[in-house]
């Protein structure tokens, strides 16, 4: 897989992290639908995955979250006791981060830096966790590069993304993006072109000395037709993102036609 080119590239809206970056704690924005639906799938697989691999005193597992944001992700994982750092280049985003941070008592570090260039030497860390994020990049080789580079041997990537299919394109894209019937998301959140096959993934997984071991699909726990009921009530404003978020959780799947998530460890 080779960088994303410039015109594919400007199409998405990462801007959004930076001039939104006070509002990722607010319960009626888009991006906190990250910590009421996806978390509690996320941080439950990490934790498993993590617990498995790295056999060392919890508070001694150093854990780097790649593309952090507001530090939804961030808190959970220092909530479970691992030291965690958080990266990202949306200095808003980060503010927002070590604001909440402090006012929820949790020794979290941030730095401003993008994964294409990680301000850590080599072997620095035991586990990385990259999500909502790899999708978002434009030279996705140099971010897993860097992940393995800063990763122990034996250190583990556990990371989740957007398939690139027609099924994707139809409910990430067109429905959560564009048709205004069921459209939640800002414009552009997404690029379907973006988006990373999971064979593509596990090609640059072996090119970093990256041993792949699973992908799981993820899904919401209601019916699809539920599901397009409760997007409409949300885009016409009968239910705000809190309201919104509390209908339904995202679970395990066998499908990884939209979403997948996955983990690698370092040779």
């Amino acid at each position: 897989m080779q960088k994303i080119p410039e015109e594919i590239y400007k199409r998405i809206n990462n801007n959004l992290y930076d001039v939104e970056g006070d509002r990722w704690w607010s319960t009626d924005f888009s991006l906190n639908l990250l910590r009421t639906l996806y978390n509690p799938f996320r941080v439950g697989y990490a934790k498993k995955i993590i617990e498995h691999f790295i056999k060392i005193e919890t508070g001694k597992i150093r854990v780097l979250e790649v593309g952090c944001g507001g530090g939804i992700l961030s808190e959970e994982i220092a909530k479970l006791g691992f030291n965690i750092t958080g990266i990202d280049p949306a200095i808003s985003s980060l503010n927002a981060a070590i604001q909440h941070s402090k006012q929820a008592n949790l020794d979290i570090k941030y730095e401003v830096a993008s994964g294409e260039n990680l301000p850590f030497p080599s072997g620095s860390f035991d586990v990385v966790l990259c999500c909502d994020v790899l999708e978002h990049v434009q030279d996705l080789p140099a971010v897993v590069s860097e992940i393995s580079r800063i990763l122990k041997n034996g250190g583990v990537f556990i990371y989740d993304t957007f398939n690139r299919t027609c099924m994707s394109k139809i409910s990430a894209i067109k429905i959560l993006q564009e048709w205004k019937r069921w459209a939640i998301m800002p414009p552009n959140l997404h690029v379907w072109e973006m988006f990373i096959k999971p064979s593509e993934m596990k090609a640059l997984l072996k090119e970093n000395n990256l041993k792949w071991k699973e992908h799981l699909g993820l899904k919401p726990d209601i019916s699809y037709l539920r599901m397009l009921d409760i997007l409409h009530q949300r885009a016409i404003g009968k239910l705000t993102y809190e309201e919104f978020g509390k209908k339904f959780l995202m679970v395990e799947s066998s499908g990884t036609q939209i979403m997948y998530m996955g983990y690698a460890v370092k040779a």
